[in-house]
């Protein structure tokens, strides 16, 4: 596995249709860092207020950044304009 100092990840829209979120499980499966930073869009509130979505996948990268955050890896989220449920 590599490891990085910082990983900066963005506009993954977890809940679309359109997500990726197999080839970011990959990415996290291979990769860690000391600090991984969430920048904007991780979840796409708009488009699950309009239609609910959410595959197991989608939980799935979730908890693989929990699990990362537990093994010792800093976790910090910045919340994009599509971030927004409320």
């Amino acid at each position: 596995m590599k490891r990085y100092r910082a990983i900066w990840i963005s506009d993954v829209h977890l809940g679309t249709t359109e997500c990726k979120a197999e080839y970011l499980l990959d990415f996290l499966k291979n990769n860690t860092a000391e600090t991984i930073y969430l920048v904007g869009d991780i979840i796409d509130g708009w488009a699950l207020k309009k239609r609910w979505y959410w595959p197991q996948k989608h939980n799935d990268v979730i908890q693989k950044l929990l699990r990362k955050a537990r093994k010792g890896s800093k976790v910090i989220y910045i919340p994009g304009n599509h971030d927004e449920l409320g």
